[in-house]
C-alpha cells in the first residue's frame, strides 16, 4: 500500500507520542519499591518500545524514499 506523506509523518508523530509514554511508564514501574513485583508489565512495555522503534525506522525509511522523489 502506498501511504502519503502526510499519513507517514502523522504515524510517525503518534508514534513517537507513545513512545515516549511506554519509556515514561517503564522509568515508573521500575523507581516503584518493589520493582519486580512490576516485571511482567514492564517487561511488556520494553517489548512493545522496540515494536514501535522498529515501526518508526521502517516509516523514516518510507519517508526518506519519498522524499527523494
Amino acid at each position: 500500500m502506498d501511504y502519503s506523506m502526510d499519513e507517514l509523518m502523522e504515524a510517525k508523530r503518534q508514534i513517537d507520542s507513545t513512545l515516549h509514554k511506554l519509556r515514561e511508564t517503564i522509568k515508573t514501574f521500575e523507581a516503584k519499591e518493589n520493582a519486580s513485583r512490576y516485571k511482567s508489565q514492564i517487561t511488556l512495555a520494553k517489548r512493545r518500545v522496540k515494536a514501535f522503534e522498529i515501526a518508526n525506522h521502517f516509516i523514516e525509511d518510507e519517508i526518506e524514499r519519498k522524499s527523494k522523489k
